[in-house]
């Protein structure tokens, strides 16, 4: 076995579970956690005390792992992790716990992410009167002009993205259109009423050259997942999903400023692709769907192109011809993903992963589905994982 070799299927995801995902929880974040973390250690097939490590991932408005440990009632923590970060620790944050049982740290890793996100503390929001916000930092060349959340932020690299190659707003609408069609079958999505191509035409600006149908929901949710060595994975009751491969990474530096990057069209994954993909001994052919990080369409679009399933600048015509649809050539976000399944920081999507690689896809199943691409981004970097039946 060489280094690369090392975690190659040496943790498997034995467990999964969610809360319901709403606008209003009406409780805590804490108790958000708690749901979603007991459901996925009860699908595991196992208790509280066979967990004996713990990772989350947020932004300030995260469940911690110490208050998290405690309410489950764990009898010791060998690994924890409390990751400040956004989207691109959704995958990251699996990462933690594989190597954690890859290297016997751990036999089994509790990862979650709780959120009242719509209800609590709204992602990108900030004071809009003068005296209101002390910002320092790299903010301080953004927030003054105008480039106040992520919708500004990403609204800018899909802006040149269409300047570059032409890229088009109605293609962001198939993007939309396609992951909400796949939203109508998830009894858990919170948008699941069909929309249309003229729908996304009309519904209002958010940050040019975003519309409202453009950009993901705010969602009160919770979802978890269980870790194990894969030397025990054959006792859950469910089918194990290996974790093939994982990675972190990008280009220039981590943040969205002008001055730290050269090229505005080329992201995360050209950066990580290939490691990704040399480490889990496959192609990118190989892979049967893919819930790619969707807080705005276009972010669905870039990561294709750079993850490989077309050529550079050819995104936009890929996914208005129907290649992301069930059926199509790389199936994406099968539950309706973050744009309309709802928003718990990417992990639900790599949750859909698992459950689609267990056969649990119900109406949306990827028929003979055995590898997923899942992935997570937050500014000039991300995470992706390669996950297995």
């Amino acid at each position: 076995m060489n280094g690369e070799d090392l975690a190659r299927d040496r943790a498997a995801i034995t467990g999964i579970g969610y809360t319901p995902l709403s606008r209003n929880s009406g409780v805590s974040v804490d108790a958000l956690a708690l749901q979603a973390s007991m459901g996925a250690i009860l699908d595991a097939g196992l208790t509280p005390h066979d967990i004996d490590g713990v990772v989350t991932f947020g932004v300030g408005d995260a469940a911690m792992t110490r208050s998290v440990a405690q309410a489950l009632g764990l009898d010791a923590s060998n690994w924890y992790v409390d990751l400040f970060g956004g989207g691109s620790y959704s995958c990251a944050a699996v990462a933690h716990a594989a190597m954690a049982v890859a290297v016997g740290l751990c036999r089994n890793v509790l990862v979650y992410r709780a959120l009242n996100g719509r209800s609590g503390r709204r992602l990108g929001r900030v004071a809009s009167q003068p005296g209101q916000q002390t910002v320092g930092g790299q903010q301080q060349f953004s927030i003054p002009f105008g480039q106040l959340g992520p919708a500004h932020s990403y609204g800018m690299l899909a802006r040149r993205h269409m300047i570059e190659y032409g890229t088009t707003t109605e293609q962001f609408g198939h993007v939309a259109v396609t992951l909400r069609a796949n939203a109508v079958k998830n009894e858990r999505a919170i948008m699941r009423a069909p929309i249309t191509l003229e729908d996304h035409r009309e519904s209002r600006w958010i940050a040019e050259p975003f519309r409202l149908l453009d950009c993901c929901q705010e969602t009160d949710g919770a979802c978890a997942l269980v870790v194990s060595r894969s030397e025990f994975a054959g006792d859950s009751p469910h089918t194990p999903v290996y974790v093939g491969s994982f990675a972190l990474g990008g280009r220039g530096a981590p943040a969205l400023t002008p001055d730290k990057c050269d090229d505005f069209t080329t992201f995360f994954p050209a950066h990580i692709a290939p490691g990704l993909y040399r480490r889990a001994g496959i192609e990118v052919g190989d892979i049967d769907l893919a819930t790619l990080y969707d807080a705005f369409t276009f972010l669905v679009i870039g990561q294709l192109e750079d993850f490989g399933f077309c050529k550079k600048g050819e995104g936009g015509p890929f996914v208005a011809d129907g290649h992301i649809a069930p059926g199509g050539s790389i199936p994406v976000g099968t539950n309706g993903g973050l744009l309309s399944e709802g928003y718990v920081h990417g992990l639900n999507n790599v949750l859909e992963a698992v459950g689609q690689l267990r056969g649990d896809g119900g109406k949306r199943q990827v028929p003979g589905a055995e590898v997923a691409l899942a992935s997570g981004w937050g500014a000039n970097v991300g995470s992706a994982l390669i996950l297995r039946r």
